[in-house]
């Protein structure tokens, strides 16, 4: 069965989004791999968008990736007002946060440490 080229971009960027937060919390392909019951080959063409990853799959991978399946599938935030998806750049604070997400565990601890320490000496607004 062939897929078209949304559902192939979809597929390449999920693979993309897969890799980079297995990177950003020092997961290897192998360990990764191995928490999903499947090989590191297969690990390795969902990454790279080779292969499409299975929907029963998306709830382990959103899981064990630390992530909601929003998160994972990359859906954007939506105005709870309206329940239309926010235009326009996102504020610098958002974007620092959403870098901070991220970093591996440890530094996003330090940046939390570093945020309580700063929000407790400031007044309440």
């Amino acid at each position: 069965m062939t897929i078209s080229t949304i559902e192939r971009d979809f597929f390449i960027e999920l693979g993309a989004r897969i890799a980079a937060l297995r990177k950003a919390r020092n997961i290897t392909q192998v360990q990764l791999a191995e928490q999903l019951g499947i090989s590191q080959q297969t690990l390795q063409s969902y990454e790279c968008g080779r292969r499409r990853v299975p929907v029963s799959a998306m709830p382990a991978v959103a899981q064990h990736l630390e992530v909601s399946l929003d998160e994972l599938f990359a859906v954007p935030q939506t105005d709870a007002k309206r329940g239309a998806a926010k235009r326009g750049p996102a504020p610098k604070w958002q974007q620092q946060i959403e870098q901070i997400a991220t970093l591996p565990r440890a530094k996003q601890q330090v940046v939390m440490q570093m945020l309580d320490g700063l929000l407790a000496g400031s007044p309440a607004a």
